[in-house]
């Protein structure tokens, strides 16, 4: 279709771009082609034009202006589906009875009305002031009887009807020069007349019931049609007639006596607020009607009509001499009563209420016959059961002013205000009819009113439509929504209607008597679910670390590669679903029609999400001034007006859910680039952007694609993200955009946060957290990979808030907390994350990532790494080792905890070996595997652990062990270094130059410690040696071996050789080593008394022996020592230790062996304390022996004496020799 380009771009008038236009228009209505270049007449007559339209059940009817009706049948859509752009195709035309020079001066030339009447099966069509009856749908002769002639219009069907009546007829209302006639129109061989009415010059009437709103060409009138009633309204000029004007007939009382007779006559009639059932909405306009208020308060005279109630009842109609009844009683009487007037006949008959369910709708006027020039045309119209909408002015070129009557009469609600007089009026309203749904959404309940303004200077002195709401509310309502205007376009650039021709070429409005339904293919791809296409950074399964290196923006449909063609006939199916999914959304039922020359226009409703989608991108377009920024109070106001508002159905629910996320991509987008352009951002901006982005549910991989150094974290299964067409289409002009903006930019493009303001990562921690806890709900698809792009995008953007605060060294923010909390939580990006963690150096984070699932080898070896000095940007990690030790005693796994135990007992003994030692510990390693591990991964804490053992837990199997390592430590120093060895040598000498009385060599070296290593270790050798953990401690080693590696060091290791020979029983030497080595008199007697054992054990706390020598034992080690000490070299120390000796311990001694060895030359007083004790054994001795002796005698005759008694008790016996 054709057709010249518009300047004011209000409505989406050209061909070449008409779907782009509509739908970025915020009104209403918008205007798409139905016929366009119609050829109206068969020869070069170019005056033709259409003049009325009508259309039923997929056949167009068209008059023109040459008497005309052309038949136009719908062709039927290809494979079934539903039409969006319906063709039509011309079956026939129709050349009527031809004007005649009387009837051009009296009606006007061509086809002025098509009235259709489907329960008929017939067709009215008026034409030059004849009207004639055809057959539906193919136009053939209905009647053979002559047309009516002198006919001004034929039309009056109640809309009521499909109701209230049944059958295969309808009742329509034929205005003749000087009555209207109630004609029956059906299957009779001839149209029926009911009832003939005198109303002389009716130009119009709407009919609701037996309730008639009629019009001549100065005033309206309501007529109730079978009570024989009417009340006089008011005139449709204000302007007082002139003596030149036609009277339309003649009265007999004034129009205010006849009403005031009229209402006085009912006072049983519904009141006003009764009879407006359905009608509950107030219209909130107000305007100063002038000089009307005067005209309409004061109402000048009317004509009486006469009606024929019964005499010419069924009358077949026909020529202008049978339509006539002979007698025609006056109106208000009935037939057979009296003429005068009767108050108690009107009385009697009151109005009936409305129907509760009954069709409603705005029957637009027929073309009226041509009036007084300057006279004002009637309109009339229904905008509800119980009212009529009228029209009244002044003249053409002032306001017009349309006015709500009930069927009372009264004036009912507001009135509404036409910036001039119309030409014509129609109302679209929400009332429910038989015969479906009006022209609108679902959804959409609100009426509308649309009148055809002629010579506009608003619109370059063009015609217009005036669209004003009717109802107080318009969903997504602005100033374009109560008021708004649609031009009416030319003819074509290529049509043949002769432009500088007389023809009448007057365009027109109609609302059809059937709605026609089609598909609006435009609110179709906004609301179908399309692909959208993100960057790919990783393989399309998002399981690997792939990331690709490309950084641009979302990919337009047109940036596709092999992979991308390969998912285009994976996604193929799903694209048909949605295709008819989206399609149940844009059918409308289309009943409101444009013609101007030979062109027709559907008027269609405009959708709300079309509406609003305009609205939003009105808000885009102040990003093309020098300012850059959208406008965000537009897009609020669209929030506002959808904001609670609950679907009336699906294709509305789907419509919000499309405003709300294409709101927020917007916003968003504004933030980005006030955020790039650092331009300040008020909270109540964040907030707006932030409550949209919760409310409009858009996948979350849609807003990450926006921003730069998130878009790697998108996952995109090979389903791919489906988001509404309208969504993507602003994407890609998004990306366009921003694509632009870099390309003019002389930097190169950032592919990181920089562009970020600190507010904006915070918007997206809490959009992103917000998603997070959405996990799972059932309603959300592809949630795998939705949920696996919101962790990685909510963890990369904690990193980068972290890491700025960091940089700026900022306090008090979350982000570490919130941060730790998320890994803790697990994350569904499992692997992608670790590669973020990395990336930003947070290993301590990573650590814990590995803790929620449960990987203790990578949580070690991740604190393996930060131990050993790898850089951890948080520093977090503080108390390492110890954390590190804490989390061995908790896991299970038995070689992960040998493995890094041993790791750390070899960089913190004392820290690792209690990751072995720990009682509470989950995991308790056999001490022989541990000491294994620990001699070749971690020697240096062997000693402790083994210390461990043998010390703390008892277990003396170890004891060999520990000596040995004992040994080694000693041992290799010994023989490495001098200095050790004369510190050895220096310790004996010391000790033994100390005077009597002088401490044990074991407290003189414990006292006197050197901070050394091997000093310690010695000590702890000489602990274990010499018994100080039991007996069973000091026979658990191998003592030869032990011996074997000391005595190369005898010298130096003086104490250990001793305890080595007692272990042996080597006691001679242990007590010579004792004596003259070290000169330890103290520690040389204990050897005596306790067999050479135990004695470098310490002197509190220590277990003593379990068995003590025997006497003999002890009276022989005893004997060695005298001998040594008889051999000091000391003469005053062998006296002093040799007398010592004898006069505690003589009891052990032989006197006479004592006497022998004792040197002559010593004088008897250094022994005398020896003698004397010895004299007192002896003494002692003697005394007990003769107390012993003496006791035994008296036992003795004890025993002989019971041996008596017993005798005698027994008595003799005799024994014979036999």
């Amino acid at each position: 279709m054709d057709a010249d380009k518009e300047d004011d771009g209000e409505a989406g008038i050209d061909e070449a771009d008409d779907e782009k236009k509509w739908s970025h228009y915020t009104g209403p209505y918008f205007l798409q082609p139905l016929l366009d270049n119609v050829q109206l007449a068969d020869g070069d007559d170019r005056d033709s034009s259409i003049t009325c339209l009508e259309l039923w059940e997929g056949n167009l009817y068209i008059g023109t202006s040459q008497g005309q009706v052309l038949h136009f049948v719908l062709l039927p859509a290809e494979d079934g589906d539903d039409v969006s752009s319906p063709e039509f195709m011309l079956a026939s035309r129709t050349q009527l009875q031809p004007a005649t020079a009387s009837s051009r001066e009296s009606y006007p030339v061509g086809v002025r009305q098509i009235l259709l009447l489907p329960r008929a099966s017939k067709a009215c069509i008026l034409s030059n002031g004849v009207l004639t009856f055809y057959s539906l749908p193919e136009l053939s002769p209905a009647y053979a009887s002559t047309p009516v002639r002198n006919c001004n219009w034929v039309g009056g069907v109640d809309m009521y009807a499909d109701e209230r009546m049944g059958g295969e007829s309808e009742v329509v209302m034929l205005s003749r020069k000087s009555r209207i006639s109630l004609v029956r129109i059906g299957n009779d061989p001839r149209p029926v007349v009911i009832r003939n009415i005198e109303y002389p010059g009716s130009l119009v009437s709407v009919r609701r019931g037996s309730f008639a709103c009629v019009a001549n060409s100065t005033s309206y009138d309501l007529l109730d049609v079978d009570h024989q009633q009417k009340i006089p309204l008011f005139p449709i000029s204000s302007v007082q007639t002139t003596p030149e004007d036609p009277a339309p007939g003649d009265a007999s009382g004034t129009r205010s006596s006849e009403a005031a007779e009229i209402r006085a006559s009912r006072p049983g009639s519904p009141t006003t607020q009764d009879a407006r059932t359905g009608n509950t909405q107030g219209h909130g306009r107000s305007t100063s009607l002038g000089a009307f208020v005067a005209g309409f308060t004061q109402r000048g005279q009317s004509p009486r009509p006469r009606i024929s109630d019964g005499l010419d009842q069924d009358q077949p109609i026909g020529s202008e001499e049978t339509l006539q009844p002979p007698v025609q009683p006056e109106f208000g009487r009935t037939p057979g009563r009296s003429s005068s007037p009767s108050v108690n006949a009107a009385h009697d008959k009151a109005l009936p209420p409305a129907p509760a369910d009954v069709r409603s709708g705005a029957v637009a006027s027929p073309e009226p016959p041509p009036a007084r020039s300057g006279s004002l045309r009637p309109h009339v119209t229904s905008p509800t059961p119980t009212e009529f909408l009228l029209t009244t002015g002044t003249t053409k070129s002032d306001a017009g002013v349309g006015i709500f009557v009930n069927l009372d009469g009264d004036v009912c609600r507001g009135t509404i205000q036409f910036s001039r007089y119309p030409e014509d009026v129609v109302v679209d309203c929400s009332e429910p009819s038989s015969q479906g749904p009006r022209g609108r959404p679902e959804g959409d309940t609100e009426d509308f009113c649309l009148a055809l303004i002629d010579d506009h200077p608003g619109h370059g002195a063009r015609t217009a439509i005036e669209v004003q709401s009717l109802s107080g509310h318009v969903q997504g309502a602005g100033a374009e929504d109560y008021h708004s205007w649609l031009s009416v376009p030319g003819p074509s650039a290529d049509s043949d209607l002769n432009v500088s021709g007389e023809g009448p070429r007057q365009p027109g409005i109609r609302q059809l008597g059937s709605p026609f339904a089609m598909t609006l293919d435009s609110l179709s791809r906004m609301l179908q679910l399309v692909r959208l296409r993100l960057p790919r950074r990783r393989p399309i399964s998002g399981s690997s670390l792939g990331i690709e290196s490309s950084s641009g923006p979302v990919a337009t449909g047109t940036e596709r590669s092999s992979e991308d063609e390969h998912d285009d006939a994976q996604s193929t199916s799903r694209s048909r679903e949605e295709e008819q999914f989206a399609r149940r959304f844009s059918r409308q039922q289309c009943q409101l029609v444009l013609w101007s020359g030979n062109r027709v226009w559907w008027i269609i409703r405009n959708p709300i999400a079309v509406r609003l989608d305009a609205k939003l991108e009105a808000a885009c377009a102040p990003r093309s001034s020098a300012t850059g920024s959208i406008d965000r109070q537009r897009v609020a106001d669209v929030l506002d007006h959808i904001r609670g508002q609950e679907p009336t159905s699906e294709a509305h629910f789907v419509s919000l859910g499309y405003i709300r996320q294409k709101a927020s991509l917007i916003l968003f987008s504004g933030l980005m680039e006030a955020s790039s352009q650092r331009r300040p951002v008020t909270e109540e901006e964040m907030r707006l952007a932030e409550e949209t982005l919760q409310e409009g549910m858009i996948d979350p991989r849609v807003i990450m694609g926006m921003v730069p150094f998130l878009r790697q974290d998108v996952y995109e299964s090979e389903r791919g993200v489906w988001v509404h067409g309208g969504v993507r289409a602003y994407l890609e002009s998004d990306a366009a955009a921003q694509k632009g903006s870099r390309s003019s930019s002389s930097s190169s493009t950032d592919t990181g946060s920089g562009e970020l303001s600190q507010d904006l990562l915070r918007l997206m921690r809490v959009y992103l957290s917000g998603w997070r806890r959405k996990k799972g709900f059932g309603s959300i698809g592809d949630e795998k990979q939705i949920f696996e792009s919101v962790d990685a995008g909510l963890l990369h953007t904690l990193l980068e808030a972290e890491k700025r605060s960091m940089s700026s060294r900022t306090t008090g923010d979350s982000a570490r907390a919130e941060l730790h909390a998320l890994v803790d939580q697990g994350l569904d990006c499992f692997e992608w994350a670790i590669e973020l963690l990395e990336r930003y150096q947070r290993l301590y984070v990573l650590s814990r990532l590995h803790q929620s699932r449960k990987m203790s080898e990578r949580v070690l070896a991740t604190w393996k790494r930060i131990l050993e000095g790898e850089s951890d940007s948080g520093g977090d990690f503080l108390d390492g080792e110890n954390e590190m030790r804490r989390y061995l005693s908790r896991i299970r796994d038995p070689a992960v905890v040998a493995e890094y135990g041993a790791w750390l007992a070899q960089r913190n003994p004392a820290m690792g070996i209690q990751v072995f030692t720990d009682s509470n510990s989950r995991i308790r390693l056999e001490p022989l595997k541990v000491t294994e591990i620990l001699k070749r991964r971690a020697p240096d804490a062997l000693k402790q652990y083994l210390e461990h053992l043998v010390f703390g837990r008892n277990e003396l199997r170890f004891a060999n062990d520990l000596v040995m390592f004992y040994l080694d430590s000693v041992l290799s120093v010994l023989g490495s270094s001098d200095r050790a060895r004369s510190i050895l040598a220096r310790s004996y000498e010391t000790y033994r130059a100390l005077q009597p009385p002088r401490p044990t060599y074991r407290e003189f070296i414990t006292a006197n410690t050197i901070d050394e290593t091997w000093w310690s270790d010695r000590l702890r050798l000489l602990e274990l040696l010499g018994g100080s953990h039991g007996a069973a401690a000091a026979a658990s080693y191998d003592v030869p071996l032990a011996l074997a590696r000391v005595e190369p060091f005898e010298k130096e290791l003086v104490p250990e050789m001793i305890i080595l020979d007692g272990k042996q029983d080597r006691h001679q030497s242990a007590l010579r080593l004792l004596t003259h080595g070290l000169g330890d008199y103290d520690s040389a007697v204990n050897y005596c008394l306790l067999g050479g054992s135990g004695i470098f054990h310490p002197t509190f706390g220590a277990e003593r022996p379990r068995s003590v020598p025997c006497h003999d034992e002890q009276a022989k080690l005893f004997g060695y020592l005298l001998l040594e000490f008889l051999q000091i070299e000391d003469a005053d120390h062998r006296v002093e230790q040799t007398g010592r000796l004898l006069e505690r311990f003589g009891r052990w001694y032989d006197e006479d062996k004592v006497l022998a060895l004792i040197p002559e030359t010593w004088a008897l007083d250094l022994m005398a304390g020896y003698f004397v004790g010895a004299l007192r054994r002896i003494q002692a001795e003697h005394s007990e022996t003769t107390m012993v002796k003496a006791l035994s005698g008296a036992e003795n005759v004890q025993v002989q004496v019971r041996l008596v008694d017993r005798c005698e008790e027994l008595g003799p016996s005799v024994e014979t020799s036999d």
